[in-house]
C-alpha cells in the first residue's frame, strides 16, 4: 500500500475519534440529541468545504471547541456548587429539604435556571419570615416587660436573649412564636381588666366615702397602667377603703341609697315597686344590709342598661309632656297678652309644635315597645302600669283639669253676674288713660255691653253678637229708699251651658220691693 494511501486511512481514524470525542463531551455536558446532530452537521460540512482546511487546522478548531465545552463544564460545575450551598443554608434556616439535583454530572442550562429560581423562591421566604419574626419578638418583649416577666424556657429565651439570625425560622417555630403572643397578650388583658376593676372599686369607694380630692391625688400615679407594682398599690388602696368603709357603714348605706333613688327614677319605679326593697327603709347598719344594697344596685344598673334605650325615649316623652303643660298653663293665662316682646308668638309656635310632635313621639314609642315586649315576653311599664296605659292617663287627668278650670271660670262668671245683678255692676278704672284713637273704617270694634233702645223702660234690649231679644228689668227703689234708678246690668259672656228662656226666676225681697230675676242664655238680668 501506498504511503499516501495510509495516510488517508489514519487521517479517517483520527477524524472519526475526534468526532466520537466530540459525541461523548456533548453527551457529558448534556446536549441534547437534536443539537448534537446539528454540530455533526457543522462539522460535516467544514469538511466538505471549498478550500479543504488541513489536517492541522482541523485538529486545532476541533481543540477550540474542546476547550469551549470545557469552560463551559467548569462554570456549570461551579454555580450548581454555590446553588446547592445557597440551598442548603436556606434550607438549613427555614427547617426546609434541600433541592434535589443531580450533582455528579453536568447540568444543562434548564436545570440551573430552574434551581435558580427555586433559591430566590427560599430567599423570599426567608425574608418573609424574618420580618415577621422580629415584629412578632418585638411585641413578645413588651409585654414580657409589662407583666413584668422573665423567660423561663429554652424558647422563651432563645427568642429574646440568642441572636436574631441563629433563629431557627421554621414554620413550626413561627406558629409557636405567635402562640406565645397570645398567651402573653391574654394574661395582659387579664392583667389590664383587674386592674381596671380595681380602680373602678376605688373610684366607687371615694365617692361613697366622699373622701376628698387631696387625698385621691395621692394614688393617682397608680390610677393608669397594669405592671405587677400597680396592680398591687390598687389592692392596697382597696383593702384600705374597704376597712374605711366598714368603719362609715351608716355613711355609705346612705350614700348606696341615695343612687338606688336615683336609679328608680330613672327607671319610672312605682311607689310599690320602691317600696318592696325592704332594705331600704331599715336602719339597722349592718354588714349584711350593705350587702343588699350592694346587690340591689348592681341589679338595677343592669336593668337600666337592658332598658335604656326605651328609658331614654320615655324620658324625652316626660320632658316634652311638661313643657307642654307649661305652654297650656300660660295659654290660660290672661296676663299673657300683656307681652311687649316676641315671646308670646314663640311659645304659641313652640305649643303648636308640641301637639304635632307628642302624638308622633308617643306612636314611635309604641311601636318600640311593642317590639321589646314581644322579644322579652313580657310587659314594659313605666311607674308601675304599661306605657300607653301611663300616657293616656296623662292625657285624661289633662283633659280632666282643663275641664275643671273650665267650670271654675263659669262658676266665678255666674256669681259674678248675680253679684252685679243685686248690686250693680262696679265701674273698673283703666290701668291706663288712653287717647282718643280714630276709627279705622272697615273695623268692628268689640263690645262688653249691649245697646239699648231708650225709648221707653221696657223696650227690647238687643246683645251685638246674639241675636236674642231681651226685656229691661223693672225700677224698684235702692235699698235706702230714695228715688226710684232704673238699672241695667249686662255681661258680655256667655254661660257655658244654654239656659231655656224663663228659667231659674228669682224674686228677691229688699225693703219690700221685689226684684224679678230671670237668666238667659248668655246674659243674666
Amino acid at each position: 500500500m501506498r504511503r499516501s494511501e495510509v495516510l488517508a486511512e489514519e487521517s479517517i481514524v483520527c477524524l472519526q475519534k475526534a468526532l466520537n470525542h466530540l459525541r461523548e463531551i456533548w453527551e457529558l455536558i448534556g446536549i441534547p440529541e437534536d443539537q448534537r446532530l446539528q454540530r455533526t452537521e457543522v462539522v460535516k460540512k467544514h469538511i466538505k468545504e471549498e478550500g479543504e482546511t488541513t489536517i492541522l487546522q482541523l485538529e486545532k478548531d476541533l481543540r477550540t471547541q474542546v476547550e469551549l465545552r470545557r469552560k463551559q463544564k467548569k462554570e456549570r460545575k461551579q454555580e450548581l456548587k454555590i446553588l446547592q450551598e445557597q440551598d442548603q443554608e436556606l434550607c438549613e434556616i427555614l427547617c426546609m429539604p434541600h433541592y434535589e439535583i443531580d450533582s455528579t454530572s453536568v447540568p444543562s442550562l434548564e436545570e440551573l435556571n430552574q434551581f435558580r429560581q427555586h433559591v430566590a423562591t427560599l430567599r423570599e421566604t426567608k425574608a418573609s419570615r424574618r420580618e415577621e419574626f422580629v415584629n412578632i419578638k418585638r411585641q413578645i418583649i413588651l409585654c414580657m416587660e409589662e407583666l413584668e416577666h422573665m423567660p423561663d424556657t429554652s424558647f422563651e429565651r432563645d427568642v429574646v436573649c440568642e441572636d436574631e439570625e441563629a433563629f431557627c425560622l421554621s414554620l413550626e417555630n413561627i406558629a409557636t412564636l405567635q402562640k406565645l403572643l397570645r398567651q402573653l397578650e391574654v394574661r395582659k388583658s387579664q392583667n389590664e381588666a383587674v386592674c381596671e376593676g380595681l380602680r373602678a372599686q376605688i373610684r366607687e369607694l371615694w365617692d361613697r366615702l366622699q373622701i376628698p380630692a387631696e387625698e385621691r391625688e395621692a394614688v393617682a400615679t397608680v390610677m393608669t397602667g397594669s405592671k405587677a407594682k400597680v396592680r398591687k398599690a390598687l389592692q392596697l388602696e382597696v383593702d384600705r377603703l374597704e376597712e374605711l368603709k366598714m368603719q362609715n357603714m351608716k355613711k355609705v348605706i346612705e350614700a348606696i341609697r341615695v343612687e338606688v333613688a336615683q336609679y328608680w327614677d330613672k327607671c319610672f319605679y312605682s311607689q310599690e315597686q320602691r317600696q318592696a326593697f325592704a332594705a331600704y327603709y331599715s336602719e339597722d347598719y349592718t354588714e349584711n344590709l350593705l350587702q343588699l344594697h350592694d346587690a340591689e344596685i348592681v341589679r338595677l344598673r343592669n336593668y337600666y342598661e337592658v332598658h335604656k334605650e326605651l328609658f331614654e325615649g320615655v324620658q324625652k316623652w316626660e320632658e316634652s309632656w311638661r313643657l307642654f303643660l307649661e305652654f297650656e298653663r300660660k295659654a290660660s293665662d290672661p296676663s299673657r297678652f300683656t307681652n311687649r316682646g316676641g315671646n308670646l308668638l314663640k311659645e304659641e309656635k313652640q305649643r303648636a309644635k308640641l301637639q304635632k310632635t307628642l302624638p308622633k313621639l308617643e306612636e314611635e314609642l309604641k311601636a318600640r315597645i311593642e317590639m321589646w315586649e314581644g322579644e322579652h315576653s313580657k310587659a314594659f311599664v313605666v311607674n308601675g302600669q304599661k306605657f300607653m296605659e301611663y300616657v293616656t292617663e296623662q292625657w285624661e287627668m289633662h283633659r280632666l283639669e282643663k275641664e275643671r278650670a273650665k267650670q271654675e271660670r263659669q262658676l266665678k262668671n255666674k256669681k259674678q253676674t248675680e253679684t252685679e245683678m243685686l248690686y250693680g255692676s262696679t265701674p273698673r278704672t283703666p290701668n291706663k288713660r288712653r287717647g282718643p284713637t280714630p276709627s279705622t273704617p272697615g273695623k268692628v270694634r268689640k263690645l262688653n255691653t249691649t245697646t239699648m233702645s231708650n225709648a221707653t223702660a221696657n223696650s227690647s234690649i238687643r246683645p251685638v253678637f246674639s241675636g236674642t231679644v231681651y226685656r229691661s228689668p223693672v225700677s224698684r227703689l235702692p235699698p235706702s229708699g230714695s228715688k226710684p234708678v232704673i238699672t241695667s246690668t249686662c255681661s258680655g259672656k256667655k254661660t257655658p251651658r244654654a239656659v231655656k228662656h224663663g228659667a231659674n226666676k228669682e224674686n228677691l225681697e229688699l225693703n219690700g220691693s221685689i226684684l224679678s230675676a230671670r237668666t238667659f242664655k248668655g246674659f243674666q238680668i
